[in-house]
């Protein structure tokens, strides 16, 4: 390994420890509460979020820590070039087969160390706390039914990067980062109609009330909506939640039963203006160009790091994948605070836009409470850890829309 690489790679692994460190020392250690949750949370609520989340949190720094731990383990100790050896070897040397068979060793291997904290988190947890209705048998089910539909999107993309680099030695991390563009893009068309419905049953929404209301908001905001969808969220959730889909003409409004089945017709009416706003303001289209320029990127510095760290061949090796994965298990930690920058600004746009859609702020600051109650929400984490949430904690949004205009 060159210099370069070697400085590089201590670096990056240095800023995830120290980035962790302080997770986990937040995480565990709490501040006060600040005096004006009081107004809307009672201490006795603040403190059920905190120990919600606690455990949650612990367990997802301590896998992210033993899976890079495990990738770092292979690096340095060689043994990560061993079992490579020992496939290539096992394969007659057939270089596509053999990368291809030591990425899916990887990714298995990774599955199986992360499993334990998954079904704490996923369900162990929620059954504690009462938010999960499903059986560990179905809880099983979904999992390798997402765990099946991850091997193969990522086993095509793996064998599509493996010949790029050979056939590209220059220019694979561009083609790497054309291909992933063009995922991004068709996921958002695809994933509405073909993937969720392997684990959720949706229906067209049958209520009047329901469907005039969205499309009240959908007019006021100037948005055609192709179709309002009930979610059988409910076989394995209390949560209450809803989200906007799609693009072209996949574009969906969906929302769970348990929403319409525990909340006012006030606060659903914000739920909606909320996801019509994000729709609105362009959010997904944004989101998507902000991943096409950090894929680009990403793909850019991992192209210069591969070069500092393997000898220079004619095609590279397979255990080529060891870098790869650790280079996006620890940039991915590491750049989650500008990532989470980026989409709890687009919320707190769309709180905004939804109390002006619905012109009721008394009803947006209801289903702040309400939701952050009925989810045990941490109310107000720790600053530190606010940089690693996609949303703005439930005391943030209510002083945002308290001081949105009407």
């Amino acid at each position: 390994m060159q210099r370069a690489g070697m400085i590089f790679w201590l670096g990056l692994l240095g800023t995830a420890i120290a980035m962790g460190l302080l997770y986990f020392w937040f995480a565990t250690i709490p501040a006060n509460p600040r005096p004006d949750l009081l107004t809307y949370f009672s201490l006795q609520q603040v403190e059920d979020g905190r120990t919600y989340s606690r455990p949650l949190r612990i367990a997802f720094i301590i896998s992210f820590t033993i899976q890079c731990g495990y990738l770092t383990w292979l690096i340095s100790s060689g043994r990560g070039l061993a079992i490579s050896q020992m496939i290539v070897k096992a394969v007659s040397g057939r270089a596509l087969i053999s990368s291809l068979l030591l990425f899916i060793v990887l990714w298995l291997s990774l599955q199986v160390l992360s499993l334990p904290f998954t079904f704490f988190s996923s369900f162990i947890w929620q059954q504690q706390w009462g938010f999960s209705t499903e059986t560990a048998g179905s809880w099983f089910i979904d999992y390798l039914k997402s765990a099946g539909l991850e091997l193969l999107l990522a086993g095509v993309g793996a064998t599509l990067l493996i010949q790029a680099m050979h056939r590209l030695p220059k220019f694979w991390w561009l083609a790497a980062a054309a291909f992933i563009s063009i995922w991004i893009v068709a996921s958002s068309y695809l994933w509405p109609v073909v993937v969720s419905p392997l684990f959720n049953r949706f229906t067209p929404a049958s209520d009047p009330a329901v469907t005039s209301m969205v499309k009240r908001l959908a007019d006021k905001a100037g948005l055609p909506v192709n179709e309002v969808l009930i979610m059988d969220a409910s076989r394995r959730t209390t949560r209450a939640n809803a989200y906007f889909a799609g693009v072209g003409e996949t574009r969906q409004v969906v929302l769970y039963d348990n929403l319409l089945a525990k909340y006012p017709a006030d606060e659903v009416e914000s739920v909606v203006a909320h996801e019509l706003a994000h729709w609105r303001q362009g959010h997904i289209t944004k989101g998507m160009l902000w991943g096409m320029i950090g894929n680009l990127i990403a793909w850019g510095i991992l192209f210069l790091v591969l070069r500092a760290s393997l000898p220079s061949s004619a095609s590279p090796p397979p255990h080529v994948w060891l870098f790869i994965l650790l280079f996006f298990y620890l940039g991915s930690f590491v750049t989650l605070p500008v990532q989470n920058l980026i989409s709890r600004q687009m919320e707190r746009e769309a709180d905004a836009v939804a109390v002006m859609l619905t012109g009721n702020q008394e009803a947006a600051i209801r289903l702040q409470v309400s939701l952050a109650v009925k989810n045990h929400s941490d109310v107000d984490p720790a600053p530190y850890l606010r940089l690693f949430s996609t949303h703005p904690s439930a005391i943030e949004r209510i002083t945002a829309i308290t001081s949105s205009p009407n």
